[in-house]
């Protein structure tokens, strides 16, 4: 299986992961100008949470495998996402890391990166 169809599969399990606490998906695989965001989901509650997916052999290797420069593009794509909110800027919301490993374990990391 090529990177880019494991990559597809761990979206898709980490979206019925999220579906399963009650989260609808709002978008999968979002393109902005600064880069793509994995999952945009709404939480029963309302707020957006934004989450980006990584794969490693192991959790921890995916957990830690987010460089700067993502982060960067994801809070960028993510403002982007926002501006096109009613309530813009001031949406609720919050971005998460989840990691897929090898063996289909999913951890997800609640706030992981500041906004």
């Amino acid at each position: 299986m090529t990177s880019h169809l494991k990559g597809v599969a761990a979206e898709d399990a980490v979206l019925r992961h999220y579906e399963g606490r009650g989260f609808a998906c709002v978008a999968q695989r979002w393109k902005g100008e600064a880069g793509e965001i994995d999952l945009v989901l709404r939480h029963p509650l309302g707020s957006l949470v934004f989450v980006e997916v990584k794969t490693s052999s192991t959790l921890a290797q995916a957990l830690y495998s987010l460089r700067p420069a993502q982060v960067a593009r994801l809070m960028q794509s993510a403002s982007a996402f926002l501006a096109l909110q009613p309530e813009g800027q001031s949406t609720a919301a919050r971005y998460d890391v989840a990691a897929f490993d090898h063996a289909g374990q999913i951890e997800v990391v609640e706030n992981a990166l500041a906004a």
